[in-house]
């Protein structure tokens, strides 16, 4: 589904990610791991046209989109939720889920029938729905950016660092709302510090360091096989290439 090749990222003078190749095949789930600072992040944001000064081609279903605006990455069926966890604060939580249903404004009944999806699979937003998303906790913020995300229908979900500084009890539930995900049929690329709890559920695995794949290949040989406390705090990696 997902064709990622010779992707190269600059800010400035640093080059953030270097000459990437990946790939992502329908129905699977990706894991994308590595150190703070090795390039994953800038590669989610590259792949969602949501930098300037990318190099490289990135193909969706066989087609370009490497020069498309983030809308139109969107309605081509790339969602994106950030580590950044990003609510619009003032509005409730029934609104922000409306504008991540934006794209299918001129089809009738799409939004209405999405939100009804979203509030079966996270029932706190339908208790919640009136409720000002600022007000939410962290847990409760993590799942409303994943089903407004998922309110435009996506082919393919980005997701970045998901489990960030959230309790460990909450860990596990966003864990196993991804793993329903997959289980639906829906492909996921996920960016993820906690290595463990991504090889598990993961069908294949890349590792960046320093903007460049170190190691690539099936979740359960990169995590019997690769040194990631190798990729994670220096030191040379061993492992599976893809």
């Amino acid at each position: 589904m997902l064709r990622v090749s010779g992707l190269h990222v600059r800010y400035g003078p640093i080059a953030a990610v270097k000459g990437v190749d990946l790939e992502v095949r329908r129905g699977e789930l990706v894991a994308l791991l590595g150190a703070n600072g090795a390039g994953k992040s800038t590669t989610l944001l590259a792949i969602a046209g949501a930098l300037a000064g990318r190099q490289g081609r990135v193909e969706l279903d066989g087609e370009a989109i490497h020069g498309l605006t983030p809308e139109r990455i969107v309605r081509r069926g790339i969602a994106m939720v950030p580590e950044t966890r990003d609510v619009f604060a003032d509005l409730t939580v029934l609104e922000n889920l409306r504008l991540g249903g934006f794209v299918h404004r001129r089809t009738p009944g799409a939004f209405e029938e999405e939100l009804e999806r979203q509030m079966d699979l996270f029932p706190i937003l339908r208790e919640r729905a009136h409720q000002a998303a600022g007000t939410l906790s962290g847990g409760e913020q993590q799942q409303l950016v994943i089903a407004r995300a998922l309110m435009s229908r996506p082919k393919l979900l980005l997701l970045d660092e998901p489990s960030l500084g959230l309790a460990p009890l909450i860990v596990e539930h966003i864990f196993a709302l991804i793993g329903r995900l997959r289980e639906s049929g829906l492909t996921i690329l996920l960016v993820e510090q906690n290595a463990a709890q991504a090889l598990a559920r993961a069908d294949r695995a890349y590792v960046m360091a320093l903007g460049t794949i170190a190691a690539a290949g099936p979740a359960a040989e990169i995590a019997a096989n690769t040194d990631l406390e190798a990729i994670y705090f220096g030191g040379k990696a061993r492992g599976a290439r893809a």
